[in-house]
């Protein structure tokens, strides 16, 4: 289990798509330097990204995992997506207000890290990843990342556990 790491990583590399918005706002802004800056930070955090995805695949011990009840749990992309689009809403580039934004976006990070409440990354969902609430006999809810589209709960599958209740499908996909 990664636990806090699983969360951390899940987290930052969920505002990836955020910074693409923010580099095409300072390009327009005729800020190249940060425009590129911006696009660099992005490709590294969908790097971490795939990489924690490998490691989890090959690395994290295997379960069988059964569920009772099967949810979408990745109905939250309209908050993310208003996220990512209002920095296009901004007159100007220089209007920003990066002193609200920095500590803001980390407070999230922090609070999501930290917490139970993560459900949604739209990186992940970009890359065919989607995200389910399942439960299981024993009436413990977790959040299951799998690329398959699950349509019932009697299919048993194969499972690697990132934290206390985020679990990843690590069978063949």
């Amino acid at each position: 289990m990664l636990n806090w790491l699983a969360k951390l990583l899940l987290t930052s590399t969920a505002i990836a798509p955020v910074l693409i918005t923010y580099a095409w706002v300072a390009y327009q802004a005729d800020e190249a330097l940060l425009a590129v800056f911006l696009l660099g930070a992005c490709i590294v955090l969908i790097l971490i990204c795939i990489l924690m995805l490998r490691y989890s695949k090959q690395h994290l011990e295997r379960v069988k995992f059964a569920a009772t009840t099967v949810e979408a749990a990745d109905r939250e992309n309209m908050g993310f997506l208003l996220l990512y689009l209002l920095p296009l809403f901004t007159a100007q580039f220089a209007t920003l207000n990066w002193q609200v934004w920095v500590p803001a976006i980390v407070i999230f990070a922090a609070v999501v890290a930290t917490g139970y409440s993560y459900h949604f990354n739209p990186l992940l969902g970009l890359m065919g990843w989607h995200f389910y609430k399942v439960s299981t006999k024993e009436g413990v809810t977790y959040v299951l990342i799998t690329k398959k589209q699950l349509r019932n709960a009697t299919e048993t599958i194969e499972v690697g556990q990132l934290t206390e209740y985020i679990v990843i499908d690590v069978g063949g996909n």
